[in-house]
């Protein structure tokens, strides 16, 4: 097993992700949003959404170099699942569910003569003996047996959990809300079934000008928008919390030297300093290439420091926020009485000030996120972004960019990286406003 950087500090963000939850459970402040957020339908929907992608991120998160077969560099969990997407590529654009090239060529016909035709793929639809007469009435055969093994499977494991769970927790199964829930697993799970047993008989998204599967290309770039929007927040958070407490709480000089530091940093335009990170990086291991020999770790060392690079630029908005709430948090009566007791400004800042901005804190890293992912998609399609060999949902619109011009026009990869990125912003996005409801003080007081 092998792990990268990116990957331990994914693990590691899981890690302080479950403390936090335990910690959250027991404290009677966050309970009652917390439960507001269990009780939203459009949340609990969008959180099942969410969650499906992380499982993806994770399963292509879990990295090792293989003994055997022709894969000689470092290959995830995901990419040995998905093997036949991997290696059965095609000579170049062929469109979703087609049996043919895009675009026709000079071919070989069995008697020796040649014909300016479509060749036919070499693995999409190579078990139909006639494509034309044949093709359609497969795929909505093999999509309707995928859907129900896909279907059948949530129902096993559905019966399973209602046989294991005590009566309290069948109840808690039963609610409006579960339904919806519910409800959202099976399609989520029948989908996904019926699209990976299609995709072993046909290019499901088409393939690009390589003639790479899109449709695994796709999946890939899902870990790429989860890395972008968590380990950035990770980077982000701490130098927003600390820096935006200590200025709201003590004035004076260090309000005036942080408040003077974000000052400057926000008078830096993110792009140059982006694309100025980006080129140190590659100026480094291109003079330590013997740290980097494999393509996988130098697209890891890239995609973490862009990380690192995004983090530090994007604190300042919440920093902000935090010292403003820290300044009217510090003239309230219960803080004014623990300093007149005398107690300690550590213990003030951990006991009354922290928890007291925390719902703030939660708002803006949920809806940071999105905006997290739709920006590496923006620095990618300009050549700032991850490295050009990592997938990512940027990378592919990049390269549609010129597909676009073409005739016929090449349009499936942009509509996948669309596709795909617009249904987890969305999912981060209602998820934002299912948490911004329940944690808003002013919405919680009208109730």
């Amino acid at each position: 097993m092998i792990v990268l950087w990116t990957d331990s500090l994914i693990f590691a963000l899981i890690a302080v992700l479950t403390g936090l939850a335990v910690y959250l459970h027991g404290h009677e402040p966050f309970r009652r949003p917390l439960q507001k957020v269990a009780g939203s339908r459009s949340g609990m929907i969008s959180l099942v959404v969410l969650l499906f992608f992380v499982v993806i991120g994770l399963l292509d998160s879990v990295h090792f170099r293989p003994q055997t077969g022709v894969d000689h560099d470092i290959i995830s969990l995901l990419d040995y699942w998905a093997t036949p997407l991997r290696q059965q590529g095609e000579k170049t654009y062929s469109a979703p569910f087609a049996v043919t090239l895009y675009s026709k060529e000079m071919t070989t016909q069995a008697d020796g003569s040649t014909r300016w035709d479509y060749p036919r793929l070499q693995y999409g639809g190579r078990h139909l003996a006639n494509p034309e007469t044949d093709r359609w009435p497969d795929i909505l055969q093999k999509s309707l047996y995928g859907f129900f093994q896909g279907a059948s499977l949530f129902v096993f494991f559905m019966v399973l959990l209602w046989t294991i769970l005590k009566e309290r927790c069948r109840n808690a199964l039963t609610g409006a809300t579960a339904k919806a829930v519910w409800a959202t697993v099976f399609i989520l799970v029948s989908l996904s079934y019926m699209l990976c047993y299609l995709s072993g008989y046909y290019h499901v998204l088409g393939t690009d000008k390589v003639g790479e599967d899109v449709f695994y290309q796709s999946i890939k770039s899902i870990r790429t928008g989860l890395v972008i929007g968590t380990l950035t927040t990770l980077v982000m958070l701490p130098l927003a919390v600390v820096f935006g407490i200590l200025a709201g709480y003590f004035r004076g000089w260090i309000d005036d030297v942080i408040q003077y530091v974000y000052t400057t940093l926000n008078s830096i335009p993110s792009v140059l300093l982006i694309a100025a990170s980006i080129l140190m990086v590659q100026v480094y291991m291109a003079n330590h290439e013997e740290d980097f020999t494999s393509v996988v770790v130098r697209a890891d060392m890239r995609l973490l420091f862009l990380c690192l690079i995004l983090g530090v630029t994007s604190w300042t908005g919440l920093c902000r926020l935090l010292r403003g709430e820290t300044l009217k948090l510090r003239e309230m009566e219960y803080v004014q009485a623990a300093t007149a007791l005398g107690v300690g400004q550590g213990m003030i800042l951990l006991r009354h000030i922290l928890p007291n901005v925390m719902h703030i804190v939660l708002i803006s890293v949920v809806l940071d996120f999105s905006s997290l992912v739709l920006a590496e998609a923006v620095l990618s399609y300009i050549n700032i972004g991850v490295d050009p060999t990592t997938y990512s949902w940027g990378n592919m619109i990049n390269g549609a960019r010129l597909e676009m011009a073409r005739e016929p026009i090449v349009w499936w990869s942009l509509s996948a990286a669309f596709v795909f990125m617009f249904t987890l912003v969305l999912a981060a996005n209602l998820f934002a406003d299912a948490v911004q409801e329940a944690f808003d003080p002013r919405r919680s007081g009208r109730e």
